[in-house]
């Protein structure tokens, strides 16, 4: 009962947002690359892409869609994972790492954000 007291924390929602900013334009920028044709890269970049919109509507209302963060810990270490162990130091591991990153937060904002409005 407690946490319906606990105050959304406000960087929980400029994280997500921003995440999604950051998101949106790497990946179309990833577009422009000579491989981004190739249907693999294509859906990912566009399946990728799609998460983007439900981390700005996390963002949005954060304890509405708390449940929702998991899932974006997830997306994130479903790259940055890979990207690390099989990119080594090229600038994909460097993009993985970031993914990491965010995913840290997203867990950090789980665990931050109450589980209802107070």
């Amino acid at each position: 009962m407690l946490d319906a007291h606990r105050p959304i924390p406000r960087w929980v929602r400029w994280w997500f947002r921003g995440a999604a900013i950051y998101g949106t334009v790497a990946l179309l920028a990833s577009l422009a690359a000579p491989d981004a044709t190739v249907l693999p890269q294509l859906a990912f970049t566009l399946t990728a892409l799609a998460f983007q919109l439900v981390f700005w509507i996390i963002g949005g209302d954060p304890v509405r869609y708390r449940a929702m963060m998991i899932a974006g810990v997830g997306e994130k270490c479903a790259f940055g994972v890979p990207a690390l162990l099989l990119a080594g130091g090229s600038a994909t591991a460097i993009f993985g790492a970031i993914d990491l990153i965010l995913g840290a937060g997203f867990l950090l904002a789980w665990f931050s954000t109450p589980s209802r409005a107070a």
